[in-house]
């Protein structure tokens, strides 16, 4: 009876020291989930828009119903990483620095969020390819905008949204991954003869 009353009392001594631990716990660091990226492989668009490119295998072409009756308006579906790059395209019948005088307007309202707006020039003259790609840096809605056009027929405008609270910590690595899609994409793009 007193060797068992020693043991119990034993352990409620040790059970008291354990709760007067003088070592401060350390909280555990924040971090985001590990995101697996898969392989790149990518597939010819030809529809019939004026217009061919190449875009990932593990994204889905749909037609965009906002644009009315122009059917070649697009929306580049990523659903694993939860984003879209909407394509517009416009038949140029007015003063194409008028269209892209409103494409810029669209990428300056980033301003705001963003902590920086880099400026690419496309020139592609043997295929009449020319425009400008808005690399958008920080946490703005859209990281990427472009236009392309052949100056007097045809201009396509794109621009990537993530369906997230913009945050450049967790979101970067999808953000740089599709980024690299997008400019295959206009390095691939073609306008139909």
């Amino acid at each position: 009876m007193i060797r068992r009353l020693s043991i119990v009392g034993l352990l409620i001594v040790l059970g008291l020291c354990g709760c007067f631990n003088t070592n401060e716990p350390t909280p555990k660091r924040l971090g985001y989930f590990r995101i697996a990226l898969p392989e790149r492989n990518y597939k010819t668009y030809t529809a019939e828009c004026p217009f061919t490119f190449e875009y990932p295998q593990y994204a889905t072409v749909l037609r965009d119903s906002g644009g009315g009756h122009n059917s070649c308006w697009l929306n580049i579906v990523f659903p694993q990483f939860r984003c879209n790059i909407y394509m517009s395209y416009l038949p140029v019948d007015t003063d194409v620095r008028a269209i892209i005088a409103e494409c810029r307007k669209y990428v300056v309202e980033h301003e705001v969020k963003a902590s920086g707006i880099n400026e690419r020039d496309v020139e592609n003259p043997k295929d009449k390819i020319y425009g400008t790609i808005y690399d958008i840096e920080g946490n703005a809605a859209s990281n990427m905008q472009f236009y392309l056009t052949d100056s007097t027929r045809n201009f396509i405008r794109g621009s990537l949204y993530f369906f997230a609270v913009p945050n450049k910590d967790s979101l970067e690595p999808v953000v740089n991954f599709v980024k690299e899609d997008i400019n295959h994409l206009i390095a691939s793009f073609r306008w139909r003869k």
